[in-house]
């Protein structure tokens, strides 16, 4: 008999059996590979470290399906950021994500209940897998046990042996050095941290394949209690004004900077700066207005059909040149101030939210969604992954660079607020700009052992190799109004 489930999750049933011998070498695997790889700064620790858990989670599961490889490939692409990329900031985001598409691979998920399962599943599955790991330790007895005492009398003897050696050799001692650093007891605890939770991450993923959830997302949700006489007002409202604003904006693109001053008394920049982030946070809530009605609106009758394609359709539709207009006022703020890279970031996510916005449309054709949130999902990772890996600080120093040169104007603080990923375009730049642009490199010293080893990191220091970097006095930035 099936055992039973959580009382919250009943659709998620544990094994009726303990974790396999498969299993198990899997989580010593990952624990072994987070505990020694993974390092508190970013580098190639950490994408082995993924390589590693990977490995061990499909010598458990088995060959993978398409769609479970592409999701632990993207999981993998973005570890891959923390040894390409120098940025702090993209780092963490990346692990985030790494995380999100490496649960998702394992625990699925199609609707909005699933993908949120999905998010997490990995986690539970950690901690679910605990009393899964112990009964397949007590099945096992003695004889279950022994390869993992032989790793322990191996690491035993190899302390040992290894420091008797390193004692009687003072090349060998320097060598063993380099392998294995200087640790105190927050390290040994850092250490450790890294290796339990790479051992659940794998084991839960273990658990997931194990014990699939049983949602049943194919199923047909709720019928909709919100008729017509209830959302056509409102979306009727929206619609209506969505119509005007839009309207508005095909006169600024066809009249340009002198309309603009004529009819709002600014300038083109600070009229784009006013209304970029109004029309974003537009484009965002329309989204969950639209979801909302889809979701709860009755269509039974092929009359109720057509309303919610036309009103829904009208909206999604109107909202995409909304989303336009958003664009526009960024390509001309930049123009007047030159890219950041908050501001490519956030004209990214602009141009993934068109994207998403043709996929409502498209699925509204045909009122089936089943497809759309997975989708989303899919996309904006892609879309973010595309990001990093077209190293946005480094397109971002090109083009001030690139300005600069052809207008004499720039915001060396700015820049020299970048990470080593922009250190290739700024040594274009003159000696003085390139000084101030560059002082914060000077003598720095970031990676420790290999595991830290970065390619940016790298590439900075062969790009400074043939350029100087003084102490100048630089002037305060222009960038502090905008």
């Amino acid at each position: 008999m099936q055992t039973p489930g959580l009382p919250f999750l009943p659709w998620w049933r544990p094994p009726t059996t303990g974790a396999p011998s498969k299993a198990l070498v899997a989580g010593l695997i990952a624990g072994l590979a987070g505990a020694f790889l993974a390092v508190p700064n970013n580098g190639i620790g950490w994408f082995l470290a993924g390589l590693a858990g990977v490995g061990g989670v499909l010598f458990y599961a088995g060959r993978p399906t398409v769609e479970r490889a592409l999701w632990l490939a993207g999981a993998l692409a973005f570890l891959a950021m923390g040894f390409l990329r120098a940025a702090e900031w993209v780092f963490p985001l990346s692990l985030m994500a790494s995380m999100l598409c490496g649960s998702i691979a394992m625990a699925g998920g199609k609707t909005v209940k699933g993908l949120v399962f999905g998010a997490v599943g990995v986690g539970l599955g950690g901690l679910r897998s605990i009393p899964w790991v112990a009964k397949g330790f007590r099945r096992r007895g003695p004889v279950g046990i022994r390869p993992f005492i032989s790793v322990g009398v191996a690491l035993v003897l190899l302390l040992v042996f290894g420091s008797l050696l390193a004692g009687a050799d003072k090349a060998f001692n320097d060598f063993l050095e380099g392998l294995v650093p200087d640790l105190d007891i927050g390290v040994y605890v850092q250490k450790t941290f890294y290796g339990v939770v790479a051992a659940l991450g794998a084991l839960g993923a273990c658990y997931l394949v194990a014990a699939p959830p049983q949602m049943d997302e194919d199923a047909e949700g709720k019928p909709g209690t919100l008729r017509l006489k209830d959302y056509g007002l409102p979306v009727g409202v929206l619609v209506l004004l969505f119509t005007g604003f839009v309207g508005t904006q095909l006169a600024v693109l066809f009249g340009g900077e002198a309309y603009v001053m004529k009819t709002a008394g600014v300038t083109f920049a600070e009229y784009a700066r006013s209304g970029f982030w109004q029309l974003l946070w537009v484009t965002i809530l329309t989204l969950g207005v639209i979801a909302g009605v889809a979701r709860f609106a009755v269509k039974k009758t092929k009359q109720e059909q057509l309303w919610l394609r036309v009103l829904l359709g009208s909206l999604a539709v109107l909202t995409l040149v909304i989303v336009a207009s958003a664009l526009s006022r960024m390509w001309f703020y930049q123009q007047a101030y030159g890219w950041t890279v908050l501001r490519l970031l956030v004209a990214s996510c602009e141009v993934w939210l068109a994207v998403v916005y043709l996929m409502v449309i498209a699925s509204g054709i045909s009122l089936r969604a089943n497809w759309l949130p997975k989708a989303i999902v899919g996309t904006g990772a892609a879309f973010f992954l595309a990001v990093v890996a077209m190293n946005p600080e480094r397109v971002v120093a090109d083009y001030n660079v690139s300005r600069f040169e052809a207008t004499q104007k720039i915001d060396t603080y700015y820049l020299s607020q970048l990470s080593e990923d922009a250190v290739p375009a700024l040594v274009r730049l003159p000696a003085y700009e390139r000084s101030c642009a560059l002082r914060w490199m000077k003598n720095r010293t970031v990676e420790q052992d290999w595991r830290e080893w970065n390619l940016a990191r790298h590439n900075a220091r062969k790009s400074l190799e043939s350029v100087a970097v003084t102490e100048v006095t630089c002037e305060g930035a222009y960038s502090g109004e905008r």
